[in-house]
């Protein structure tokens, strides 16, 4: 529990770093996203089918921040993914939908 300026130890050990949420870093997120999406033939091939790109496309609008938007809602919804792609980023799932809320377009909720 946070009380004024102080956190609760309990919930956020010192080794743990909560990275500062802003536009800036949940466009990075999504890019690491997008790398472990694409970097499994499976899992870029059902993100091309679901998101109706081609893989050309995917490529030219890689650092676009409605595909960045994309990318998440894609992890968002296939709890599966969100999992894996957390577990492999060492990195809480919730801070992926916290991210999305700073990308442009209606977040899945």
């Amino acid at each position: 529990m946070a009380t004024g300026n102080s956190i609760d130890i309990a919930r956020n050990p010192p080794e743990v770093t909560i990275p500062q949420l802003d536009t800036d870093n949940a466009e990075a997120l999504a890019l690491r996203a997008l790398a472990y999406v694409a970097g499994d033939e499976e899992r870029l091939r059902r993100f091309l089918l679901l998101s109706g790109v081609t893989l050309d496309e995917l490529r030219d609008r890689a650092g676009d921040p409605r595909t960045l938007s994309g990318v998440l809602d894609h992890l968002l919804s296939d709890e599966r993914l969100l999992m894996a792609f957390a577990e492999a980023e060492a990195i809480d799932p919730a801070l992926i939908a916290s991210s999305r809320r700073f990308l442009p377009g209606v977040p899945i909720e």
